[in-house]
């Protein structure tokens, strides 16, 4: 399946041959094909060797590049040029293929397989890649005393050893059918590094990827350079990479239209038309959604019929028109249509303000007055009034709180509200089912403090579904994910209400195999500067 494009291309610019990237791809869980290749223009030989990507960047610096810990929407898209996992998802296409791996996994039995090391291969320090610095990058994630952020999504793994200087051995509490899609949620870390000074490894990393990083600069830039030693299947195309960090959206619209950059992520969706005329702009459907969240343990919310309610009561088409100008598709169930395992849900939250004011009259609902929390996020703040209209259509008075995503985390966490609309995108990290959904729903802060649904019998059986889930496969797989899809549809104790499409910017005339990524970020592996 591939995915749902909106694209705009100046016509004055002569296409290039995006030699380097698959003309299309699809995994089973993810979002996306890649981009169509382009239909005439220069060949990936055409690539100037000694030239400098430049990209312009909409996030904020913070947070370590430690991929142990890596959350931050700068870190986790430098790290994808910075270090290897065994195996990693391709960030345009979404497929698994390996990396630091020879080949994918061998399989030993239903819980074992084998792994073999790309021969050659050296962090950027030019130390070799050995299968004990695996054996350690793995230890490090599992370890509860580091709280990884990433130990849930490897929690399947029960041992990894050394059989060999570049053979590893992993074993699984249990047959896992999603292998390929998750190792690269590890990492490869030089052990002998990071043993030295765990601290500073966060701010100057040292992987085994294309690119190794120079500097980064708060509010400024990251600076990159290749790393000539580098053997694996993405070579840097190019000398080295700088990317701007330009949070105001009106810089990097200014910096892309003027030849600054050539690629910006994060294009306002105002911008996109205008923006066409100096550069190609495509708006790439993404698992990226907004969310309403409710506090299950705040009457009235802890009534499903109120919390349906919230939901029938929004005028999605206007939402997404008005505020999105056409850049989102409504939530039919917890994953897009472009997905390959979606499947619609059994409760679609239409536009239906009559049903909704029912299923208040049922609930004893009646002069009901909220305070919604909102992130100030660009796009967010266009769609928070909208969604005001339309509670306050049906008789919620309906007032907004519209702050920085910290500070509205920060009252959500101490239990002080009621109900809270975000924006999230875990595709990042991967992008299977199972992962995305106990993203939000696994035994975590979603579920134990944010929205108290972790004591609830509905939670009790949805787990069951996701823990049967990742140990089936094939239509039985499919089958228990589809049961999960209806129960948190359903429960609407934190479900979507649209899932966006992503505006990128670049230009074909500079770039040699760019295509935007369906999550956020930039993604240059196999990315060039034509050659003048």
């Amino acid at each position: 399946m591939n995915r749902h494009v909106t694209r705009r291309r100046a016509g004055r610019f002569t296409t290039l041959v995006a030699g380097t990237v698959a003309a299309s791809a699809v995994l089973a869980g993810c979002a996306a094909g890649a981009t169509p290749a382009p239909d005439d223009g220069a060949s990936a030989g055409a690539v100037d060797p000694d030239a400098i990507i430049e990209a312009g960047i909409s996030y904020t610096l913070n947070g370590s590049f430690d991929p142990m810990v890596a959350s931050g929407a700068v870190t986790v898209s430098a790290n994808w040029h910075v270090f290897e996992g065994l195996v990693d998802l391709d960030p345009v296409t979404q497929e698994a293929a390996p990396a630091l791996a020879a080949d994918l996994p061998t399989k030993v039995d239903d819980t074992t397989y084998e792994i073999d090391l790309r021969e050659g291969a050296t962090f950027q320090n030019g130390d070799p890649v050995t299968a004990d610095d695996v054996v350690f990058s793995y230890e490090r994630v599992l370890n509860p005393d580091n709280n990884s952020l990433f130990r849930t999504f490897i929690d399947f793994v029960d041992t990894v050893t050394a059989v060999d200087e570049d053979t590893v051995r992993i074993t699984t509490d249990y047959p896992f059918s999603l292998i390929d899609e998750r190792l690269g949620v590890v990492k490869i870390v030089p052990k002998a590094v990071v043993e030295a000074d765990p601290e500073g490894f966060g701010a100057n990393p040292v992987g085994s990827g294309p690119y190794s990083l120079v500097s980064a600069v708060p509010e400024d830039k990251l600076v990159f350079e290749r790393y000539d030693d580098y053997n694996g299947p993405h070579p840097a195309l190019a000398a080295g990479m700088n990317w701007n960090l330009l949070s105001d959206a009106s810089a990097r619209v200014t910096a892309m239209s003027t030849g600054t950059i050539q690629a910006m992520e994060d294009v306002p969706y105002i911008d996109v038309d205008s923006l066409a005329s100096a550069a190609d702009v495509e708006s790439v459907q993404s698992f990226g959604l907004l969310f309403m969240m409710f506090n299950t343990k705040a009457a009235p919310f802890d009534d499903v019929r109120v919390r349906q309610a919230m939901h029938y009561a929004l005028d999605m088409d206007k939402i997404i028109e008005t505020g999105m100008l056409g850049n989102a598709t409504p939530a039919t169930s917890f994953l897009p249509e472009t997905y390959p395992n979606y499947n619609e849900a059994s409760t679609v939250y239409s536009y239906d303000p009559e049903k909704a004011e029912e299923l208040l009259a049922e609930a004893g609902v009646d002069d009901l007055s909220i305070t919604l929390l909102t992130t100030d996020t660009g796009w967010v703040k266009e769609v928070a009034p909208l969604i005001k209209e339309s509670l306050d259509a049906i008789g919620i008075d309906t007032t907004l709180d519209i702050g920085q995503s910290a500070a509205m985390y920060e009252k959500v966490d101490s239990g002080d509200y009621t109900v809270a609309i975000a924006p999230g995108d875990p595709s990042v990290f991967g992008v299977d089912p199972d992962l995305l959904m106990n993203w939000w729903y696994g035994e975590n802060v979603w579920t134990q403090t944010r929205t108290n649904w972790a004591d609830s019998a509905e939670y009790a059986e949805l787990r069951t579904l996701l823990d049967d889930a990742v140990q089936q496969q094939g239509d039985e797989q499919q089958a228990t994910w589809d049961k999960a899809y209806d129960l948190i549809a359903d429960e609407a104790v934190l479900y979507p209400l649209f899932h966006r499409k992503l505006p990128t910017a670049w230009s074909s005339q500079e770039l040699i195999g760019f295509a935007p990524v369906p999550t956020t970020g930039l993604s240059f592996l196999d990315v060039g500067v034509a050659a003048k």
